[in-house]
């Protein structure tokens, strides 16, 4: 779970590749850094991000069996929420009490 600007937005192939400026981590599950990419497995742009807006994202890493790809995935059960204060305060609480 983190917060982040979305950059750009790109299709490649069936799927959606968003840049990302990483404002802010919420749960460290796996390490982030300033600017990352983020796919969605489809070209709908569902859930739609817009270029220059903010959101609170809950994506996964996903790494393939022969370790040839790692990236963070934005799939079904994941969320993308537009960022408020309120929102970051919900999700602070939260991840302290998990």
């Amino acid at each position: 779970v983190f917060h982040g600007r979305i950059l750009a937005r790109l299709v490649v192939g069936q799927e959606t590749r968003y840049e990302v400026e990483v404002k802010a981590p919420y749960r460290h599950r796996f390490p982030l850094v300033s600017r990352e990419y983020l796919w969605v497995p489809n070209t709908c742009g569902c859930p739609p991000l817009r270029e220059g807006g903010e959101y609170l994202l809950m994506a996964r890493r996903h790494v393939n069996h022969e370790h040839t790809l790692n990236r963070i995935l934005l799939q079904d059960d994941g969320y993308a929420r537009p960022w408020t204060p309120r929102e970051a305060r919900l999700v602070r609480e939260a991840a302290r009490h998990c």
